[in-house]
């Protein structure tokens, strides 16, 4: 079915455009994602093995890794739009005054997110150098002078904005979320090196009889793959229906209706949350490791927020919970769908139109979100707990996330590209010519 609407949409020439443009820009995200920063060593990441350089690369899009132009990817825009967002509940009058100006707030809201993004890029570009320069064996920066700092901020800022203007170039032209489909690139393009380090560690060096161990492991891990793939799916896909009836008719008009509500209205985007929220305390504090190296306290908040223990996971798998409750109400306000539903005539059977109507929503939203930030959180921990308990390569750990990314950035380009063939099937059938009979 998949591919019989990829092949339908691609008979459309505005379909293929967009299709053609969406890969175009991942291209070059790809290419510009091989193009290391001047001034630094790139090498030496290779035997750095902190937990939070494996999140932080998850997000990057893998760029990270090597120290591209791109290292930054969306991660500075991410948090950029938490904080915006978080703004806007009722914390500053005008950002809240702004979120019901409609389009011309909308472009105040996106103006702002942008230079909160350009202040965090600068300052993660210049902490996390830092910080692989002192905690690498291998000198990161051979030439470790101030200006050396500032031009690679200089160029992992830039790099970090048009990373974000890419992002917003989907988002307009082609397909699917672009923030997304960043990400989905660089998880898309590691999978061979994931392959790879699996096969060393489990078939490789090894003695003979540990290899039957490994193709047991390698059937293990194939399974829960596929089992994440299809419960992940389905949880997408699955829909609460709400009734609605309406008061003013119009001829040829049904006269009831439903309101989808999505089990996870926030899709992917909280576990991306998440993981960029974890990684940031992590860069800070290795900068107070080398100083103080033994203390008690330092040690406690580094495995708060290091997702290999279980303080760590517990606090990952928090955030992802409390991030898709936050987006559920970002992605559906019940105020506005209750007074949007008032003015088209709209009503839920045996519940009072207005305040009865969005806390009925409210606490639908409640209950949908509480099943949706389970599936997300137990999804992105298993695979950390597995790895932990039979010594599995750290790439697995973050395999539950990976795929719930791929899955879930795959369904929403799949939705969009449907819902863009069913408008145009019903524009089409508008432009038809009157046949007079």
């Amino acid at each position: 079915m998949f591919f019989k609407l990829l092949f339908d949409g691609f008979k459309l020439k505005e379909v293929r455009n967009r299709v053609i443009f969406t890969i175009f820009i991942l291209f070059v995200f790809r290419l510009g994602a091989h193009i290391t920063v001047p001034g630094v060593n790139a090498v030496a990441l290779k035997n750095l093995n902190v937990p939070f350089l494996q999140m932080f690369n998850l997000v990057s899009g893998n760029a990270l890794q090597t120290y591209s132009l791109f290292a930054m990817g969306v991660s500075p825009y991410i948090t950029a739009s938490i904080i915006v967002q978080l703004l806007q509940m009722d914390i500053l009058p005008k950002f809240v005054e702004w979120s019901k100006q409609g389009e011309i707030g909308r472009r105040k809201l996106n103006q702002t997110t942008r230079y909160i993004t350009l202040a965090l890029a600068m300052g993660q570009s210049i902490g996390i150098t830092a910080a692989f320069q002192a905690l690498a064996q291998t000198k990161v920066v051979p030439n470790p002078t101030w200006q050396t700092y500032v031009m690679i901020g200089i160029l992992l800022t830039a790099g970090s904005m048009v990373v974000t203007w890419m992002g917003e170039q989907i988002n307009d032209k082609g397909f699917g979320s672009g923030v997304s489909l960043i990400i989905f690139a660089g998880i898309v393009s590691a999978i061979p090196a994931t392959v790879t380090e699996v096969r060393v560690a489990w078939f490789e060096n090894v003695r003979p009889s540990q290899i039957q161990t490994g193709w047991i492991n390698t059937g293990i891990l194939i399974a829960a793959a596929i089992f994440i793939i299809f419960i992940s799916t389905w949880v997408q896909q699955a829909e609460r229906k709400v009734p609605i009836q309406y008061t003013k008719l119009v001829q040829g008009a049904a006269s009831s209706s439903y309101l989808p509500l999505r089990v996870n209205p926030a899709g992917v985007i909280p576990v991306i949350f998440a993981s960029t929220i974890t990684s940031a305390p992590q860069t800070i504090l290795q900068f107070f490791k080398v100083a103080n190296v033994d203390a008690p306290w330092l040690l406690t908040v580094q495995q708060l927020f290091d997702y290999t223990t279980w303080q760590g996971m517990l606090v990952y798998a928090t955030l992802i919970i409390l991030f898709t409750f936050f987006y559920s109400f970002v992605q559906i306000n019940p105020e506005k769908m209750a007074e949007q539903l008032t003015q088209s005539g709209a009503y839920i059977p045996s519940v009072r139109p207005g305040k009865g109507t969005e806390k009925y929503i409210s606490g639908l939203l409640i209950r949908l979100s509480t099943v949706g930030s389970l599936f997300l959180g137990i999804i992105s921990i298993v695979p950390i707990i597995a790895s932990n308990i039979w010594g599995l390569p750290k790439i697995v750990a973050l395999g539950g996330t990976s795929l719930l990314i791929i899955i879930m950035t795959a369904i929403q380009g799949v939705q969009q590209l449907e819902g863009y063939m069913l408008k145009k099937k019903y524009v089409g059938f508008m432009d038809a010519p009157i046949t007079d009979y």
